[in-house]
């Protein structure tokens, strides 16, 4: 059990690189983009199984809470697809572990560039959504 322990501790220390970040960074929005992925599937089944409750799952999706995670959804999805070029371009030219820093911070300034576009096209989306329906007065 110490074993354990000592495994978890080490593994969520910090220790202070863009690195570690982009790993952290790496596996939440990967498990970020799972989550979606399986909530997605079953709230999709229910059009065959559980009519009322799709209709339920969708008026839910309307909510401020869900299109704010919509944000965050396509934010995870960008930065895992760009990380993860970054990590298999690594791995296919083992020199350019040299130059890690440079490439995890291109990766999260590429990200940033092919976030901008998307947020404000979403974002104006939410804010008409909100106005059209009375949403942002709540």
């Amino acid at each position: 059990m110490s074993t354990l322990v000592m495994t978890v501790r080490e593994v969520l220390r910090y220790r202070g690189k863009e690195g570690q970040l982009a790993w952290i960074g790496h596996r939440l929005a990967g498990l970020g983009t799972l989550l979606f992925f399986v909530i997605h599937v079953i709230d999709t089944s229910w059009v065959y199984f559980w009519p009322a409750g799709y209709e339920h799952a969708i008026a839910l999706y309307r909510s401020r809470p869900f299109l704010i995670g919509e944000l965050f959804l396509v934010l995870a999805v960008i930065y895992h697809g760009v990380n993860g070029l970054r990590v298999a371009l690594m791995d296919w030219k083992p020199r350019l572990w040299a130059r890690q820093r440079e490439l995890t911070l291109a990766a999260f300034v590429l990200t940033a560039v092919l976030y901008a576009p998307a947020f404000v096209i979403m974002m104006g989306h939410i804010i008409n959504a909100w106005s059209a329906t009375g949403v942002a007065a709540r």
